[in-house]
């Protein structure tokens, strides 16, 4: 599976068009629905089999698996604790077994940003005779052209206001992308810009809504079953880089030395460092999912985004140390390395950033 999407990848970084065949290849494997819980008929893979899918599916085309990363979060959290209408997420499993079925949240504002670092939202959802009326605009959307169903946070327009995530159908009338994704690396992710202009949604497609006042900003700390998986993602395009790398050192054959590059002590060397530094962060990556899974209480969230960190800081420094010894050629559009190299970039965006995360585990340090 791997390779197929991997054989993909090019092409739709190119384009920057919706990796629908890659999803499909995905789906057809069963991992869409890996962690669609066993009380649902699923599989029910929890943080480390998270972990490694995506770790497996970055290492062919890290935009399908940023795709498929919200999906898997979205079945793993309705496993663990049910929220989502019953009769709704019946139909949601139903027709995901049958064909992908794809599923993201939308947070961010072009006002507010990430809802990471605090803040309420500015969508908003207005009561109607049969249910609400979303309007409003989100950034950063991955997956936009391909979301079955988007989750979108907005305030409600009540006497006292209150904060929710509404389940809007992806087909629905008023949806429309409005700010095309144009980035250096995971060009295939379609993180567009998407407005609502007044969707219509039943009464009791809403989810964790509460007063205005209490939902104030993101709890960072209590993602460890994404943030785990994430950084796997990302240790995925490291992997693939590392291997373009291992390639190269192996067929290069300098005129002037008569011998595969590989045989050099500067390559070894290198070879050496880039190991450790994905070694090193695979350990903390899978070691604490494990430890999530096993309800190990002396793991704590700051430990996940410890290794989040760490895990994002040796991927970059990993890929930046191939392109390097490579030089010209590390860089050239004709091999995949400049892709992992502009792909790995991504790894710190994601929210928490390391600001954010190094604040909640110095503040706990501090604090013990």
């Amino acid at each position: 599976m791997t390779a197929r999407i991997a054989e993909l990848a090019a092409g739709y970084d190119q384009s920057g068009a919706f990796p629908a065949e890659s999803l499909r290849i995905a789906h057809e494997a069963g991992l869409l629905t890996a962690t669609i819980g066993k009380q649902y008929g699923g599989q029910g893979a929890r943080v480390e089999e998270s972990a490694r899918i995506l770790h497996r599916i970055g290492q062919g085309d890290p935009s399908v698996a940023l795709i498929a990363a919200m999906t898997l979060n979205t079945h793993a959290r309705q496993a663990v604790q049910p929220h989502w209408p019953e009769e709704l997420y019946a139909r949601l499993v139903k027709e995901s077994f049958e064909r992908p079925v794809l599923v993201n949240h939308a947070r961010v504002e072009p006002e507010l940003g990430s809802p990471a670092r605090g803040g309420l939202p500015s969508t908003l959802a207005r009561r109607t005779p049969d249910g609400w009326s979303l309007s409003g605009t989100k950034r950063f959307v991955t997956g936009a052209e391909g979301l079955d169903w988007f989750l979108v946070w907005a305030t409600t327009d009540e006497p006292e206001p209150r904060v929710g995530t509404f389940l809007v159908p992806g087909g629905s009338p008023g949806i429309e992308i409005t700010g095309r994704w144009d980035q250096l690396g995971l060009r295939a992710s379609g993180s567009h810009d998407v407005t609502f202009r007044d969707v219509e949604i039943p009464y009791e497609h809403v989810i964790g809504i509460s007063p205005y006042g209490a939902a104030a900003e993101q709890d960072n700390r209590a993602g460890a079953p994404l943030h785990l998986p994430l950084a796997a993602l990302y240790l995925g395009v490291a992997r693939a880089a590392q291997s373009f790398f291992h390639t190269f050192a192996h067929e290069r054959v300098p005129a002037n030395l008569g011998h595969p590059v590989a045989r050099t002590e500067r390559f070894r060397r290198t070879a050496g460092e880039i190991e450790v530094l994905l070694t090193a962060a695979e350990e903390l990556v899978f070691g604490g999912a494990a430890r999530v899974d096993a309800a190990d209480t002396s793991y704590t969230p700051e430990q996940a985004l410890g290794a989040r960190v760490l895990a994002d800081r040796h991927g970059v420094r990993a890929v930046e140390l191939a392109v390097r010894l490579l030089g010209n050629p590390g860089l050239a559009r004709g091999n995949p390395l400049e892709r992992h190299f502009r792909d790995i970039q991504c790894a710190p965006v994601h929210a928490p950033q390391e600001d954010i995360s190094l604040l909640a585990i110095g503040t706990k340090a501090l604090n013990p």
